[in-house]
């Protein structure tokens, strides 16, 4: 007879379900945005609310197959990005790894999140409040005796803690806080659900940090009042995106293809990082159809040579572009855009979701043809996931084309 693994699970009946396992990921809108390093909302806000950068050695309480009897905490490391802030509240990029060994398993995680900090000064010193949400990324083997775990899941994290400067520049941080993940064993296809969950796998960890905090000098107070500015550029654009095919960057299905159409909206809320405007984006999309099989397993499978189409809505209220060239004929872009799509049915498996979360990145350029109307051409990368909210989460990562026609809505007031 086998040895029992932690949570009364036979190991030999664990790696028999596991021989015949496929992973199914997902990801949470706007991971793309931990490439981006913070802007500035312009001269006189940035001298009275610079950016943020941190670093910190981390502490988790827990390992991630870590049930009673067998938990051990992990080492890490946390990089942030804040962003200026707006009535003492900030945008965060932040991106954690863990490494470690427990149950014979190792353990190497990585959590990129966005959210926002909320800070109040007292004297010296700097309190503050922490929200993060994303997702997290583990080694396929993490689960005891090395068996075969989800690779990704939803994450939050929430914390505090104060900020006590050392010099002009630099500061010392200490945090702490609860995160929050949702991991699971992969089982095999004959099984009722693709998911399964031992008893004691832990959902809740608490995190520890301490590093340092860097920020840019402030601008001396003669500085800090500018005119009134102009209205900010701002843009529409009536775009429609077709399937090129996938690419299965973190997703589990290949037969599903997905058309869209819809108005995208974009606003020049910061300043320039790297030569390119810094965009607000928003977008919605009315035309949302998605071509699937129609008879599927719970892992998004085939089981039918036909096809069903399913009607849907996507709607993106959070994004970013970096707009090269402004005023040129010629302007290449990158957008990064997060959101949520529905479904008239249940999307990509009989056991997923109505609702889906979005995560689209596209490189293209724009091209003026007349004084307040450009043409948009590009490639996106489309993923849409239900973040493991149901037993079953495919995923999906389509390539697609985009064209649209992007009119000014400035243009009246700045041609005279």
């Amino acid at each position: 007879m086998g040895r029992v693994i932690a949570g009364g699970v036979p190991e030999d009946r664990t790696r028999a379900l596991l021989s015949t396992t496929r992973h199914r990921t997902m990801r949470i809108p706007m991971v793309v945005l931990i490439l981006i390093l913070p802007v500035g909302f312009g001269k006189a806000q940035t001298a009275t609310a610079p950016y943020q950068l941190a670093g910190s050695f981390t502490v988790l309480s827990n390992s991630f197959n870590g049930v009673p009897g067998a938990r051990q905490p992990l080492l890490g490391w946390d990089a942030s990005a804040a962003l200026p802030a707006w009535h003492n509240l900030r945008f965060v990029i932040d991106y954690t790894s863990f490494q470690g060994k427990n149950l014979g398993s190792p353990q190497h995680a990585q959590f990129p999140t966005v959210g926002a900090q909320y800070s109040h000064r007292i004297g010296r010193e700097s309190i503050f409040g922490k929200m993060l949400f994303g997702e997290g990324w583990l080694n396929k083997n993490w689960a005891a005796n090395g068996a075969i775990g989800t690779l990704g899941s939803f994450t939050m994290y929430a914390g505090g803690g104060i900020d006590t400067p050392l010099s002009r520049h630099f500061s010392l941080r200490v945090e702490g806080g609860m995160q929050y993940t949702n991991l699971a064993l992969e089982t095999s296809l004959t099984s009722d659900f693709p998911d399964y969950r031992i008893p004691g796998l832990p959902n809740y960890f608490g995190r520890v940090s301490m590093g340092l905090v860097w920020a840019p000098r402030l601008a001396p107070p003669t500085q800090l009042s500018s005119p009134p500015s102009a209205a900010p550029e701002s843009e529409v654009a009536f775009e429609y995106e077709g399937s090129l095919g996938h690419s299965h960057i973190e997703a589990g299905t290949w037969w599903s293809y997905l058309h869209v159409a819809g108005i995208e909206y974009d606003r020049h809320n910061w300043g320039k990082f790297v030569g390119a405007r810094m965009d607000y984006v928003a977008e919605i999309l009315p035309i949302t159809i998605l071509r699937q099989p129609a008879v599927e397993d719970e892992y998004g499978d085939p089981l039918s040579h036909n096809y069903t189409t399913v009607p849907g809505l996507g709607v993106t209220p959070v994004g970013l572009r970096m707009l090269w060239r402004n005023g040129k004929v010629f302007k290449p872009f990158f957008t990064a855009k997060g959101g949520v799509v529905a479904f008239t049915q249940k999307a990509l498996s009989p056991d997923g979701a109505y609702l889906n979360f979005t995560l689209q990145e596209t490189l293209g350029a724009e091209v003026r043809f007349a004084h307040a109307w450009e043409l948009r051409f590009g490639i996106s990368e489309f993923h849409f996931s239900n973040a493991r909210t149901v037993p079953s989460n495919p995923g999906l990562d389509e390539v697609m084309y985009v064209a649209a026609l992007g009119y000014h809505l400035h243009s009246r007031r700045t041609s005279d």
